[in-house]
């Protein structure tokens, strides 16, 4: 089996993508720092992955973790092992976690967040608004950046004050170019502010989810000081990046296809359809690291040999034609059926994803009605992604208003 080695600077991911898939539904690949694991390509096969009990995310199945070859310096150290929470358990463990949070962020309570979304999103267009005229405008960083990272902090009860350092050091734990020596400072400057954090809610708790779960393990759910650390950790990071990325994602996609942008602003085609388009096509998570295979398990032709380490490449599986048909490579918004599993499957299925979705279909429509002109300031070959292995980021997205 032929190893393909992971881009570090993600220079061509469309590209890299396609190798995935043209070998096979299990392909052998190097992540950066030379860590060597499996990664599942194709969507019939990530989805009866997603299920099998054989599959764990205990990180002691992993040969390579036993053997002391995985440094603690290595980049992606604290996305292989990010401590005790819902996305580093199986079983009743997983169960008892993730309830809590799955509770606070059903499709229902959700909902209830609209008005808020709706308010934070108009306050961000009114400062775009009141830019001057013709200026370019980085609608990551102006936009996409500052809803879903102050939706998830309300939501957790995270003070706005504690933002800029957590964009710092998000940049450096997500970051493949983070210098190996700055690794277990970063992790250990994470833990504490999180700590801080935990700690603030647990003398003045509030309505957010923090001092949810402070109270829960108050009241016999047996939730330990690391378990809510790090379930802070593991929200504020996914509950702010999928959404930026998904966000950034459809304003590129629909700029680039601009028969689809007509489409969906007269209304002939529902945003819900450019949400879940976008999802699929460019789907803001290009990796999800890691489960450990406890027996030997046949993928196809191949095998995925009993301690091994496999990933998800969702931006792989997006775009599989056995799934999709061969039109799978192109931008669709009137594509249907759309059953990607962009937000993964099975039990461990994002939790966040209504979330995600209802800060889209707030915040696109309404960039859209206020700034119908909008148009990317440069060339779309020009737009640059970040390294990181596991997101689909932009660096930014430059573009004028009109």
């Amino acid at each position: 089996m032929t190893r393909i080695a992971l881009d570090p600077f993600v220079t061509d991911l469309d590209g890299e993508s396609a190798r995935l898939r043209a070998a096979g539904p299990l392909a052998e690949v190097e992540l950066p720092g030379g860590v060597h694991c499996y990664a599942v390509t194709h969507h019939a096969e990530a989805r009866q992955l997603l299920t099998d009990s054989r599959l764990v995310k205990d990180i002691n199945v992993w040969g390579a973790w036993q053997r002391g070859e995985i440094p603690m310096d290595w980049p992606l150290i604290g996305l292989a092992n990010p401590g005790r929470s819902m996305l580093t358990v199986d079983g009743a463990d997983h169960r008892r976690l993730r309830t809590l949070v799955a509770q606070a962020l059903t499709v229902k309570r959700v909902e209830r967040l609209r008005a808020g979304i709706e308010a934070l999103t108009t306050a961000s267009l009114d400062r775009l608004s009141a830019l001057p005229e013709g200026e370019k405008v980085d609608l990551k960083a102006e936009f996409a950046y500052p809803l879903p990272m102050n939706v998830i902090s309300e939501l957790m009860g995270v003070d706005s004050a504690d933002h800029p350092r957590l964009k710092e050091l998000f940049e450096k734990f997500f970051s493949t170019q983070t210098p190996p020596e700055e690794v277990p400072q970063m992790m250990a400057d994470l833990g504490a502010l999180f700590t801080k954090i935990v700690d603030t809610k647990r003398e003045n708790p509030g309505d957010d989810l923090t001092s949810a779960l402070i109270a829960a393990s108050e009241n016999g759910d047996h939730l330990t000081d690391e378990e809510i650390v790090n379930t802070l950790q593991l929200i504020i990071a996914a509950g702010h990046e999928t959404t930026i990325s998904l966000i950034v994602n459809a304003v590129a996609a629909l700029q680039t296809h601009p028969e689809q942008r007509k489409q969906v602003l007269s209304g002939e085609v529902p945003w819900e359809n450019v949400i879940e388009e976008t999802l699929r096509w460019n789907t803001p998570t290009s990796h999800v690291l890691i489960r450990f295979a406890t027996q030997d398990i046949e993928v196809g032709e191949k095998v995925l040999p009993k301690g091994e380490a496999l990933i998800v490449s969702f931006g792989a599986l997006g775009r599989d034609e056995a799934q999709y048909g061969p039109t799978a490579g192109d931008f669709d918004i009137t594509r249907s059926p759309n059953r990607h599993i962009a937000f993964g499957h099975g039990p461990h299925v994002c939790p966040g994803a209504a979330l995600s979705r209802l800060e889209a279909g707030v915040a696109l429509p309404a960039l859209y009605e206020r700034f119908p002109d909008l148009e990317l300031a440069v060339p779309a070959s020009e737009l640059r992604n970040k390294p990181i292995v596991t997101q689909n980021d932009l660096y930014d997205l430059p573009v004028e208003l009109g």
